[in-house]
């Protein structure tokens, strides 16, 4: 297996680039944090978009984006708190419901099968596409009231993955819907591990 490969590079520079956004925003430098933070969004954007592109899709692959979202979707609200901590006050309850129900379907997936999960799923796409989006506008300067528009797509992508892991029996990767992850339920002899996609 190649672990080197450049959709692995990116999603390795994303996480790489979680230490280094904190700092920037703790010591309170928002003109340098912000191309960090749109780089971070692209390599995002562009990790499983060049993996299915250059057939180098890999369960080591699906597992690193993953983190590299967790960890970068985690630090955000932190970065917040330290340079607009004005839209942290006034949008505290749609932020508080994205990052609760997020946090929630993580954890029951690990509590279910003792790993972080890698669905993929659709809706957790536009989710991502939103918070980025949502992401770079904030820091950029926007008025605070854009949380409400990615807010209930986070909560309903979360819902989501939290169904898709109380219906599957093992482990899966890739899981586009609640309705594939029926579909692979119905199986008789459903792989325990599988991939099909890095995104």
């Amino acid at each position: 297996m190649k672990f080197f490969t450049l959709p692995n590079l990116l999603s390795g520079l994303r996480l790489t680039l979680v230490p280094v956004l904190l700092a920037l925003a703790w010591t309170n430098l928002p003109k340098i944090f912000f191309p960090f933070l749109v780089l971070a969004m692209l390599t995002d954007m562009a990790d499983g978009y060049l993996a299915r592109k250059l057939h180098q899709t890999s369960e080591f692959g699906a597992k690193l984006d993953s983190w590299a979202d967790l960890l970068t979707c985690l630090s955000l609200p932190f970065c917040a708190w330290w340079l607009r901590p004005d839209v942290i006050r006034e949008e505290r309850f749609f932020l508080a419901a994205a990052v609760f129900f997020y946090l929630s379907a993580i954890g029951f997936g690990f509590l279910k099968f003792r790993r972080l999960t890698a669905y993929h799923t659709w809706s957790g796409k536009l989710a991502a596409i939103l918070l980025g989006g949502v992401a770079v506008a904030l820091f950029g300067g926007a008025p605070g009231w854009l949380l409400r528009i990615a807010a209930p797509v986070i909560v309903l992508s979360a819902l989501e993955e939290i169904a898709i892991t109380a219906t599957l029996s093992a482990r899966r990767t890739d899981v586009p819907s609640l309705w594939h992850a029926i579909q692979i339920r119905r199986q008789p002899h459903a792989k325990e591990e599988t991939t099909h996609k890095h995104e």
